[in-house]
């Protein structure tokens, strides 16, 4: 019999659930419809590329203004198990944002082992605040921001807005994401997730749910790994102790990576549920 390395996994189960493409047959079919949906979007939607957020070369973000100004922001954070892809390839996540008025923006952040995750978290805590400071230059509405993110990227933004204090964040909705930093250390993405014992405590997001200071929605995949589908759960249960869960909900017949492209489809639940945390109206969309 195995040895367990945390809750029932032996070792070898724990790296698995840390493996989303290995879980299902066509992770590589579906990450490679990525780039091509972005350049997709980004021949079809206005744009302003790489606008700087900070100093560091990573530290930029492609914003795609919606037809009329003054309204709504949403900001996008990438997955990538924390050391994959850039904001080049989720362009897409704009696809219905923009036709129902939501001005967006695709978020540019460092890769691990480039940088350390307290730092990447740090940057994506500026790039939001930077959004909400610059909006109304922009011709959006810093009153109305949102984030919206998936995988690692939402991990990322929900350890930025309790690290951040962001409580200009009016809503968030966070997608099959690991929001407890323990077994991942314990898993082999430790080979470069290099953080001390207190980091990993203070960056698992959900030890923390009273730092997260507006309504969050999480969803997740049926066919995501076991492990991340009960981080969810539990990451669910947290903020409904804090008063700040908004809706949990597993989606049917999608692994990890179709998931996201549910962000092209405005008639998906997701997509729904953004629109109602948002106040938009269906005659927008």
């Amino acid at each position: 019999m195995s040895k367990t390395v945390y809750l029932h996994y032996s070792q070898e189960e724990l790296n698995r659930n840390f493996d989303q493409r290995a879980w299902v047959s066509n992770a590589l079919e579906v990450i490679a419809r990525y780039p091509v949906h972005s350049r997709a979007t980004r021949q079809r939607l206005l744009q302003r590329s790489g606008i700087a957020y900070g100093t560091h070369p990573d530290e930029i973000l492609d914003f795609f203004p919606a037809h009329e100004t003054g309204g709504p922001i949403q900001v996008f954070v990438h997955g990538g198990a924390w050391k994959n892809f850039t904001k080049d390839d989720y362009s897409f996540a704009a696809d219905c944002y923009v036709p129902a008025g939501i001005n967006t923006v695709v978020l540019n952040f460092s890769k691990l082992p480039a940088e350390r995750l307290p730092t990447v978290v740090d940057q994506v805590s500026r790039g939001i605040s930077w959004v909400h400071e610059n909006a109304a230059g922009l011709g959006a509405d810093p009153q109305r921001l949102f984030v919206s993110a998936q995988s690692s990227g939402a991990h990322l933004a929900a350890s930025a807005m309790q690290k951040g204090r962001l409580d200009f964040v009016k809503a968030a909705t966070l997608v099959s994401g690991p929001y407890f930093l323990e077994p991942v250390m314990l898993s082999h993405r430790a080979d470069y997730v290099k953080l001390s014992q207190d980091e990993a405590l203070d960056l698992s997001p959900g030890l923390h749910p009273e730092r997260v200071l507006c309504p969050v929605q999480l969803f997740y995949a049926e066919n995501d790994t076991d492990e991340f589908q009960r981080q969810t759960r539990e990451f669910g249960k947290e903020l409904e102790k804090a008063g700040r869960l908004a809706g949990l909900t597993r989606c049917p017949g999608v692994n990890h990576f179709e998931l996201m492209e549910a962000f092209m489809d405005p008639k998906h639940p997701l997509m729904q549920s953004i629109f109602e945390q948002m106040g938009v109206s269906r005659s927008s969309r």
